[in-house]
């Protein structure tokens, strides 16, 4: 049985020689510790989820007192409450676009089978993670040492899968499809921004009635 294979999926033996290494490296076979990692991000998954909708219920409300402000011709509150539901909508798309970023994530832990694969798909979820965890500091407090636990978790495997590979890591490529990641899951959660949610109708389209057009 190969290193890797005892690493992967067995628990390290107890001689003298793997508790020094054990001092320097995360304790524990990879592929249970990768299954725990994949774990929590998908419970951030259903959390993001959660709040998600929320903040969707905040909306409906906000959008609500919008359209009655307009109808009674009060722009003042109009205004105010319109305000308040564009900075709902901008947690709402960070929310959602963390949530898409860490499903890809989650999609890719789940095809690594081999070292190589290993390496290869943590060093860009890593820089996706801290993404994540900094957009969603001022939105979901709570999530950042969470997220902040998962990252270690991970770096801990990576760091461990390179030492028994002897891989060299390519931050620079692993950031640029990090980048790609989270470009692509921002753009995807605009567009769905922009299909489940109404916008925000302007004064002129009031008619004398207080009936409201949206377009």
């Amino acid at each position: 049985m190969s290193s890797f294979t005892k690493n992967w999926a067995k628990p390290p033996s107890g001689g003298f020689r793997d508790k020094v290494k054990g001092s320097v490296r995360s304790s524990g076979p990879l592929k249970p510790r990768l299954e725990q990692a994949t774990r929590r991000i998908q419970i951030q998954i259903s959390k993001l989820d959660t709040a998600s909708t929320k903040l969707k219920d905040r909306d409906k409300k906000i959008f609500s007192k919008v359209v009655a402000a307009i109808q009674k011709h009060d722009m003042a509150h109009a205004s105010v409450f319109a305000n308040e539901l564009s900075e709902v909508r901008k947690m709402n798309k960070m929310v959602t676009s963390a949530q898409l970023a860490l499903e890809q994530i989650t999609m890719r832990l789940n095809t690594v089978q081999e070292l190589g694969d290993i390496v290869v798909t943590l060093t860009p979820a890593m820089s996706v993670i801290r993404g994540v965890k900094g957009g969603l500091t001022s939105v979901l407090p709570e999530a950042e040492n969470e997220i902040g636990e998962i990252s270690g978790m991970l770096s801990g495997i990576l760091v461990d899968a390179g030492q028994l590979g002897g891989s060299t890591l390519n931050f620079e490529a692993a950031n640029e499809e990090a980048e790609n990641i989270m470009s692509e899951a921002s753009a995807v959660a605009e567009q769905r921004m922009k299909d489940k949610f109404p916008d925000l109708p302007a004064p002129a389209e009031t008619s004398q009635t207080g009936t409201i057009s949206f377009g």
